[in-house]
């Protein structure tokens, strides 16, 4: 398995709408002369998490199994500020991002407009657990947990990228956790050990967790990691 984190390029975000053109001195309107005053812009992230919050809702060290240490390359977040909403490519998924960390990009997302991330592994990198939480605007999230069921037919089988095998992969709905949630196990002849995939919405916001961990497939630990994050989102404050 790979470790691909998810690069974040945060550009300048607009914090108001345009300026909008003042009326002349010498203008008059329906109401007798008074403007009227622009109605304000409805704000699209309010009640969403920042990256920052995100960060500290994401499962801690002790959450890992015994000898498992954090990847520094594998941590990033989109910080105190939230990244435009991409729109979903509807291209055929590419089955092999399930293969590593922000596999939640199989489903056409890029992400959400605010996401956390990092990645745990044993000492000789042969076992990883990965964790991920995505805020989205509006409905998004429940459109990402509905794509995702969509990947786990169309990838039904695929060849992973490194040993070039076939991997098999099934998918169930797993309930008890969050508002929703599906998990999909990666099994292969070449590999030593299967994967286990777990997306779980909690309100606006998906938590994906890919584990390897364990002679289980990583089961165990994935779904230990995303009920941990689930706790913390639920005692998450946003602004």
């Amino acid at each position: 398995m790979r470790l691909t984190p998810r690069v974040a390029t945060l550009l300048a975000v607009a914090a108001l709408p345009l300026a909008l053109t003042a009326c002349s001195s010498g203008s008059s309107s329906d109401d007798g002369g008074t403007n009227a005053r622009p109605a304000k812009a409805k704000d699209v992230n309010a009640g969403l998490a920042t990256g920052t919050q995100l960060k500290k809702a994401l499962a801690p060290a002790s959450a890992f199994p015994s000898g498992f240490t954090l990847e520094a390359d594998g941590a990033s977040d989109t910080g105190g500020e939230f990244l435009s909403p991409s729109a979903r490519s509807t291209a055929k998924p590419d089955c092999t991002r399930l293969e590593g960390s922000s596999w939640i990009q199989v489903t056409g997302f890029k992400g959400g407009v605010s996401f956390a991330q990092n990645d745990y592994a044993n000492h000789d990198k042969t076992e990883e657990v990965a964790q991920e939480i995505d805020a989205f605007q509006g409905t998004t999230a429940n459109t990402v947990m509905k794509q995702l069921q969509a990947v786990a037919g169309e990838c039904a089988t695929f060849t992973d990228t490194e040993a070039h095998a076939k991997v098999k992969l099934t998918g169930a709905s797993t309930p008890g956790l969050g508002d929703e949630a599906y998990t999909m196990t990666l099994t292969s002849g070449a590999w030593q050990n299967g994967t286990t995939l777990v997306a779980a919405r909690s309100g606006n916001s998906v938590i994906t967790v890919l584990s390897t961990a364990g002679t289980d497939d990583g089961a165990a630990a994935a779904k230990k990691v995303t009920t941990l994050i689930l706790g913390s989102l639920k005692g998450l404050k946003t602004a």
